[in-house]
């Protein structure tokens, strides 16, 4: 079994962070601990994970970070971050001071269009290449085009396309993700994350259903370019972990080794430097 390096796990104590989005009865309204994580993601092969940011209140940023970083079996962390703030270059800073942040990440599928579109936001992210971080691209399947851009703009630093451009499998619509895919792909500063499926298919996915979306995204992005992701615990809105992991190894099952590997953990270990 090639062992997983996963790129995309969400640990959430409630009682250490503020998450502002999961007010009220949100369905992953509760701790998801990392103990909790790995009594099921072991079993599965699942060796290490890079901690993704679980958008906290602004001023708990720092405090996620430094936490999770050292947590046993977290192997680096992405961090938070407010490129559209006067201040961002300080708290780009603080961020990289802190061993074990790989790279930085914005959400944007719940922002307004014009929020990465600024010449502030592009020239934020471009100061991540001084200090070796990758951003993760966190945009939803109609904004493809809006993260284009901004790869576009941000050419010396090295971007991680989140969720596969989080398309609703559940419509049953190819296009015009399938299209804007490939465009996007075009650019060699940008990864893709496969990652994110199954929570966008709804609860009655079938293997047949996701299977294109996770070939496309390799088609288009080459073996050398992906990475996989858990992103646990929002996996669990269309499945399980298990469930998750079972799909991918039955999808990639007739590639080769080599390539299995590269999406499974070479990849991230390099694009990550882990």
């Amino acid at each position: 079994m090639i062992p997983i390096l996963d790129t995309h796990l969400h640990l959430i104590y409630p009682d250490r962070f503020s998450y502002p989005w999961l007010a009220g009865a949100h369905t992953l309204n509760r701790p998801w601990t990392l103990e909790s994580y790995l009594s099921e993601a072991g079993p599965l092969g699942i060796e290490a994970a890079l901690h993704m940011e679980v958008d906290v209140d602004e001023k708990d940023i720092e405090a996620e970070s430094r936490f999770v970083v050292g947590l046993d079996g977290i192997v680096g962390a992405i961090a938070a971050c407010r490129p559209e703030n006067p201040d961002f270059a300080r708290q780009l800073d603080v961020l990289a001071a802190l061993p074990g942040v790989r790279g930085l990440r914005r959400i944007l599928h719940q922002a307004p269009d014009t929020l990465s579109q600024t010449p502030h936001f592009a020239e934020s992210i471009r100061r991540l290449a001084a200090h070796d971080f990758s951003f993760d691209l966190c945009v939803r399947h109609d904004q493809l085009p809006i993260g284009q851009s901004l790869v576009d703009r941000c050419p010396d630093v090295t971007f991680v396309l989140d969720h596969c451009g989080a398309q609703d499998i559940t419509v049953g619509n190819f296009s015009p993700w399938r299209e804007h895919m490939a465009e996007i792909a075009r650019r060699p500063n940008l990864n893709a994350k496969v990652s994110g499926i199954i929570a966008y298919a709804g609860k009655d996915w079938t293997l047949d259903a996701i299977r294109p979306y996770v070939e496309h995204i390799i088609e288009c992005f080459g073996w050398d370019r992906v990475v996989w992701g858990s992103d646990h615990p929002v996996v669990t809105l269309g499945g399980s972990l298990t469930d998750w992991v079972t799909a991918t190894r039955e999808i990639i099952g007739g590639a080769s080794e080599d390539e299995q590997t590269k999406l499974l953990n070479a990849n991230a270990r390099r694009i990550y430097r882990l």
